[in-house]
């Protein structure tokens, strides 16, 4: 994962570079913009497989990122800290703290409403 190696970027285990290199470029293109928005929040956070996909960890916090056909899944974050997403694409809550972040709506969403996803779902503070 080249840029990986960024100072914005979190560290990255083995199995989680497989799965990340492994991407097609338009997920990866959309994971390497979660990747790094992760280190620019959480730059403590690192990234493991967990259920068999990418997860940034920070103490007992965790975000689980994976690619699907139209887009990215991303689990373990709250309602609140995507209110202003869901809002305007409320199609992408597909159950409890699931937000299937499509291709077509990522463009939509802004930096700073992915930013505080992830502040919410990693920042041990909250």
């Amino acid at each position: 994962m080249p840029d990986a190696d960024t100072p914005a970027a979190p560290p990255v285990d083995e199995a989680a570079r497989a799965y990340i290199e492994a991407l097609a470029p338009e997920p990866r293109a959309l994971f390497d913009r979660v990747h790094h928005l992760v280190g620019e929040e959480v730059p403590s956070a690192s990234v493991t497989i967990a259920y068999d996909m990418p997860t940034y960890v920070v103490g007992d916090r965790r975000l689980h990122v994976a690619a699907w056909s139209h887009g990215l899944s991303l689990y373990g974050w709250r309602e609140t800290d995507a209110a202003t997403i869901l809002a305007r694409h409320p199609k992408l809550s597909s159950g409890r703290g699931t937000l299937r972040l499509t291709y077509a709506a990522a463009d939509d969403v802004s930096d700073d409403e992915l930013r505080r996803l992830v502040r919410g779902a990693l920042d041990p503070a909250r």
